[in-house]
């Protein structure tokens, strides 16, 4: 310490003030309160990068779901029966493994395009999708869409006396964290086929006093 210093501070502080210039000029801990600083910061961006992905891999994948789905219905050859409908439902959820099938629901429906362009259901029918036993497995379920309900089609889909397989998928996607998305994400999709090998598919298969491809009235 200068001379200039001591003769301004009484010499029992001279210890306390070579204390206080070391402190000052002492650099270790810099490093570990820096990283106490930015660890915040790192882990909102690891857990938000981890979360955002999956969210993006599973709306791809219930994407393609839907597709499946219209399309192993719309493949049948001129009726589906309650097990083709189940396996269908079950396969295409299958789409979404390695992610929880839980809560996967899947609605499937056969439109009428009239000779106006007016779409009216003629049947439908809705499904969860869960693992049991190993094995994705679909449950039928009453559907929120009624035969005659007449619904929106893209515009480009409108062609008169025609069928379509109409199909929509919806799934809650709750992040494994939570750090970063706090709440559930609602997601939706939906695909149209046009049947394949016949003008439509009935569901259920008619009996022998009925008649395939009757428009709902």
């Amino acid at each position: 310490m200068s001379e200039t210093l001591k003769m301004g501070l009484p010499s029992s502080m001279w210890p306390v003030r070579r204390q206080v210039s070391a402190l000052v000029h002492d650099c270790r801990g810099v490093a570990a309160t820096e990283f106490a600083m930015i660890v915040p910061i790192m882990l909102v961006l690891f857990f938000g990068t981890v979360e955002l992905s999956s969210a993006i891999a599973i709306k791809r994948k219930l994407t393609l779901v839907g597709r499946g789905v219209s399309d192993l219905t719309s493949q049948s050859l001129d009726s589906i029966n309650t097990t083709g409908m189940q396996n269908a439902f079950a396969a295409s959820g299958a789409i979404l493994l390695p992610y929880s099938l839980t809560p996967l629901n899947a609605t499937v429906s056969e439109v009428f395009i009239d000779s106006n362009k007016i779409a009216k259901i003629q049947w439908s029918q809705s499904a969860t999708v869960a693992m049991v036993g190993g094995s994705p497995q679909a449950t039928l379920t009453a559907s929120p869409r009624k035969p005659k309900d007449t619904v929106t089609v893209p515009g480009g889909l409108l062609v008169p006396n025609t069928w379509l397989i109409w199909s929509e998928v919806s799934y809650t996607y709750t992040p494994t964290v939570g750090y970063v998305l706090k709440t559930d994400i609602k997601m939706k999709d939906e695909a149209y086929t046009r049947p394949r090998q016949s003008l439509c598919v009935d569901y259920p298969p008619p009996n022998s006093s009925s008649s395939s491809c009757t428009p709902v009235s």
